[in-house]
């Protein structure tokens, strides 16, 4: 299994420092760079979100704005040669056939198929459809659908099973978006993941890998703040442990 390390495009420094170990890295385009541009050869392998959902939450989204904030999207996939790359699945904001729509104007654009990403919305039979019709699909990140005590949470990760085994039956490998509970990961197989769980700083732990799973420890719970000129330190030290387990999960999940 791949383990993608998202929300890098902010940490170009990390990035640069541990380029020669080939990182799987996801990144969004909205708030990518050229200094990410040039970082990409370096990655082990890249997945590329669209960036649309934040760039709808940021006042500036109407049609016109939209079209060229895709014909933006689409530019970059061609200029850096980007493989795998997902569709503006802003389903909540625009309606699902208005995401069709940006989708066959992306393949179009691009020539080549993005990665469907599917929402529960979406019901089960589009999900095999996406499974018939695309070499890779993507289940939407449950973190941001659903809220963590919200009882539908834990019905919707105990259908893993299901999703990835209708996506291998179909030859279809399968993303679990925003999805890096090391327990999880070893009940359910998919292809590739992500998370922003490296970004220790942001959670105010630090987590160490121990040759099988990361062990964190919590300031929060030691009612102590990691210093600012700390910080960047603490950082890097997180990426590159989370680097090692990254290399297991090659190996092992």
């Amino acid at each position: 299994m791949k383990v993608f390390l998202a929300g890098a495009e902010t940490y170009i420094g990390v990035l640069e420092k541990f380029k020669h170990e080939k990182p799987y890295v996801l990144t969004s385009f909205f708030y990518a760079k050229k200094d990410l541009e040039d970082m990409i050869p370096y990655f082990g392998d890249f997945l590329l979100d669209s960036g649309a959902f934040t760039f709808c939450g940021s006042g500036k989204f109407d049609e016109r704005t939209f079209d060229a904030y895709i014909e933006r999207y689409a530019d970059f996939i061609k200029r850096n040669h980007v493989d795998k790359f997902f569709e503006l699945d802003v389903d909540s904001i625009t309606g699902y056939e208005k995401v069709v729509e940006y989708r066959e104007r992306l393949q179009k654009l691009t020539n080549r198929q993005p990665i469907p990403v599917w929402h529960i919305s979406r019901g089960k039979e589009e999900f095999i459809r996406h499974c018939d019709e695309f070499p890779y699909v993507a289940l939407g990140g449950y973190v941001a659908a659903i809220k963590a005590s919200d009882p539908r949470q834990k019905m919707y990760i105990n259908s893993y099973p299901w999703f990835i085994a209708e996506a291998h039956k179909r030859g279809t490998k399968i993303h679990g978006l925003g999805y890096t509970s090391i327990d999880g990961l070893k009940k359910h197989h998919f292809d590739s993941v992500d998370s922003t769980r490296w970004n220790c700083t942001r959670f105010g732990r630090i987590e160490f890998f121990n040759g099988q799973t990361m062990i964190v420890r919590d300031w929060r719970k030691e009612n102590k703040r990691l210093k600012s000129e700390n910080s960047a330190k603490i950082t890097e030290l997180c990426f590159g442990e989370w680097l090692k387990f990254q290399k297991y999960a090659d190996m092992h999940l």
